[in-house]
């Protein structure tokens, strides 16, 4: 075609037999091993109007529907629920055996005023600091259940305008690294040092921050939920799914409309991410939608514990502004490896496949002003400012990386990947994929990549930038 130049690369793959969908089984024999085992089986019923909720949106109900969760628990489990109407509520924390059921025809309403999420000791963006609660908790339990055709709106419009607002002031004084941990904004659900839970069908909407974050848990399952965070306006960090530090976690169904990362995989920032050393592992992710957002599958920036054996297949990106994507900083640590993409089409997303080792620069390194320098800090800022020794440990890693059957349509960048010299993007494999793109984009410190049938096409007529890579 007249103004369209076609780059298609053919290599041999010298790879020991592949018998799981273009994978070896010996790297995927866990794949049946994710989710929940087991869920609540109590079926005792606990309407939170019967200890005093008020369903008209404007009644704070956090203490009723926390009496009906409580009561739940003493009860030995089972499921707590609402009459059709809108529940305003602050933090609420699910406990042992309780099913949380939404029915269609129930919204719960986040609260729009910080001082209802209590503050707690977590973890926020790979840093362990004190930060408020989310709206719904499930903290140290066991078997519990969020169900429901129902929604639960995190009401999140305050928290990102607030979030703006200190962000031009912190930016003008060089702070743009720790306003975000500044800015305390509630995420909608935590699920944090818990197992066997499992949430299914529910809609999200408008989150304040993160929308769903899973830390340091074990079989969890996500499966059916839709997040639709783009109403009214488009919220600052608004992730949809984060697993952070947690393994054996199924996702799947899932349709994410946000204004940052997709489906996202994390494990800690920087030295206190690698202090902490917990790998994100075992992780299914299939059968799943994004549409606007920061990335359909994304690996870091938070990288500071390891990233291994995730599978994601069958995902489909319309709109996204990075399709795959794999981001760390210099200061971060951890590796990146064993991950497997397989069957994934795009269609208009910025960049179909980006791997970076400096993301956002203003934003990873933490450099503290001279106004500051002599004055009592945060304890949070002491932990950004930490410095990694040695510093090896900071240099992060990415390798054993399998892309196949990938297809993409009308992107801006087929390829945006930029290793280091101290770090080069390292045994990636890509077989059968088809990119049209408006460029063609950029490789480079880059080591030991095989292709098969990858073919980009680029209707600037203008190949791939290969630079500073090379095979052994």
């Amino acid at each position: 075609m007249r103004g369209i130049k076609t780059l298609i690369i053919l290599c041999s793959l010298c790879i020991p037999a592949f018998v799981f969908a273009g994978f070896r089984i010996s790297e995927l024999t866990w794949v049946n091993d994710v989710g929940a085992r087991t869920g609540p089986s109590g079926t005792r019923v606990f309407n939170v109007s019967s200890f005093g909720a008020v369903a008209d949106g404007n009644t704070l109900n956090t203490k009723a529907i926390q009496a009906a969760i409580d009561a739940c628990e003493r009860a030995g489990g089972g499921i707590v629920t609402f009459s059709p109407g809108n529940y305003l509520t602050g933090s609420i924390y699910l406990k042992d055996e309780v099913h949380l059921k939404i029915p269609q025809g129930v919204t719960i309403l986040g609260s729009q005023r910080i001082e209802d999420y209590p503050d707690i000791d977590t973890r926020v963006a790979g840093i362990e600091m004190v930060w408020p609660s989310a709206l719904v908790n499930v903290i140290g339990k066991k078997n519990v259940r969020i169900s429901g055709k129902g929604e639960i709106d995190g009401q999140g419009k305050p928290f990102w305008d607030s979030y703006w607002e200190m962000r031009k002031e912190y930016e003008m004084k060089g702070l743009r690294w720790i306003v975000d941990y500044d800015c305390k904004r509630p995420r909608t659900l935590l699920v944090s040092e818990s197992e066997d839970v499992t949430v299914q069908d529910v809609t999200f909407k408008r989150a304040g921050f993160w929308t769903i974050h899973l830390l340091y848990s074990r079989y969890c399952t996500i499966d059916g939920v839709t997040i639709r965070n783009n109403i009214g306006g488009h919220g600052p960090s608004t992730d949809g799914i984060d697993i952070d530090s947690s393994s054996y976690i199924l996702v799947e169904n899932c349709d994410i409309d946000c204004n940052d990362d997709n489906f996202c995989l994390k494990a800690g920032r920087d030295a206190d991410g690698l202090r902490v050393n917990k790998p994100t592992e075992y992780v299914v992710i299939r059968h799943c939608i994004s549409r606007a957002g920061g990335g359909l599958f994304t690996c870091g920036s938070e990288t500071s514990g390891d990233i291994r054996y995730v599978l994601a297949h069958d995902l489909k990106a319309k709109g996204t502004s990075v399709g795959l994507r794999f981001k760390s900083a210099m200061n971060r640590g951890g590796t990146t490896q064993h991950i497997y993409l397989k069957n994934i089409e795009m269609e208009e997303v910025g960049i179909a496949i980006e791997a970076t080792m400096n993301w956002n620069p203003s934003y990873s390194y933490s450099v503290l002003p001279e106004e500051f320098e002599g004055k009592e800090l945060p304890d949070h800022w002491n932990k950004m400012l930490q410095e990694v020794n040695p510093p090896e440990k900071a240099i992060p890693f990415f390798n054993n990386i399998h892309l196949s059957g990938i297809r993409v349509s009308n992107a801006t960048r087929a390829f945006s990947v930029e290793g280091s010299e101290l770090s080069k993007m390292e045994d990636f494999y890509l077989s059968n994929i088809r990119i049209n793109a408006q460029h063609a984009g950029s490789v480079r410190h880059t080591k030991n990549w095989r292709m098969e049938n990858v073919n980009v096409c680029s209707t600037d007529g203008q190949p791939i930038q290969l630079t500073v890579s090379y095979n052994e």
